[in-house]
């Protein structure tokens, strides 16, 4: 028999009530702790508390409104799946009201990431009054703590698991496979806990992320630190998407699935930045 986790934690943290819930918790966790990076990176540069505020204001809403928007448009299901005249899974399309229901989980990272950017293209230039790559290279790092929580609250949802494997630390996900077999603990696959997974490859990120911008001083690189961002997360889940269950149904017939061809333009552009970077003559001015 095969070693492996028994993962039977949920996500309700009152019995019978669906929210509040420890995916929300996780999601918020992040957020906060993102928002206190950046609030001592402003500290550092004199930048004032009310534009912080409003940075969190268009960042938020576009984390979530993305996050959601991003799954529903790249992965669905669009419409309900019948069979046997009963619906056994409902698509937004078919039930629009779905879509608003962010606490049943279903958020992608490549929507909240173009959300986001849009958002900073628009706070960069009516707020701040700062070139875009000055926001964006402040923003990473707790944009990958915030990517952290998440993916640990896709893990408590028991959603984005792993194929199946025989590597030791494999989860089972009751949640998941539960109605798929006989109801007992040896019945259910052993899967790669892909979450995990990219949780750890995100707060690596993180570090590495506020590495350079407090010890290395490379925010005066204009994109460099963003670069890096684009590079680590989106590599990472292309790399981890070979060990993760596909999303869509087309996802089992592609050499890569959806997540990893929507990777490789923000990876693309992340070696362009750095490259760019690179190519300053002088760091830019703390002022």
């Amino acid at each position: 028999m095969n070693l492996a986790i028994n993962w039977s934690v949920d996500s309700e943290i009152i019995d019978g009530f669906r929210t509040p819930n420890l995916y929300g918790l996780l999601f918020v966790s992040g957020l906060v702790i993102g928002y206190f990076v950046v609030k001592r990176m402003f500290k550092r540069e004199n930048i004032s508390n009310e534009i912080l505020d409003k940075l969190v204001m268009y960042v938020v809403l576009a984390t979530i409104i993305g996050a959601r928007l991003g799954h529903v448009l790249f992965y669905g299901p669009y419409y309900d799946t019948v069979v046997n005249g009963q619906i056994i899974e409902r698509g937004y399309f078919s039930h629009p009201e779905d879509i608003v229901k962010v606490w049943e989980g279903g958020l992608a990272s490549h929507g909240a990431a173009i959300a986001i950017l849009i958002s900073l293209y628009l706070f960069s230039r009516n707020v701040a009054k700062k070139p875009f790559l000055w926001i964006l290279d402040r923003i990473s790092a707790p944009i990958a703590i915030g990517g952290t929580f998440i993916r640990l609250g896709n893990l408590v949802n028991h959603e984005m698991v792993g194929d199946i494997t025989t590597v030791p630390w494999g989860f089972r996900f009751r949640n998941h496979d539960f109605n798929l077999w006989n109801g007992t603990w040896n019945s259910i696959p052993v899967r790669h806990p892909a979450q995990l997974y990219e949780a750890i490859c995100y707060f690596i990120s993180f570090l590495i992320l506020l590495f350079l911008y407090w010890k290395k001083d490379l925010w005066q690189k204009p994109g460099f630190i963003f670069g890096w961002f684009l590079i680590f997360i989106f590599g990472f889940r292309f790399i981890i998407e070979f060990v993760k269950l596909g999303q869509t149904a087309r996802d089992s017939v592609y050499v890569i699935n959806t997540g990893q061809m929507l990777s490789i333009p923000f990876v693309l552009v992340g070696i362009y930045l750095i490259f760019r970077a690179n190519q300053l003559k002088t760091f830019v001015s703390e002022k």
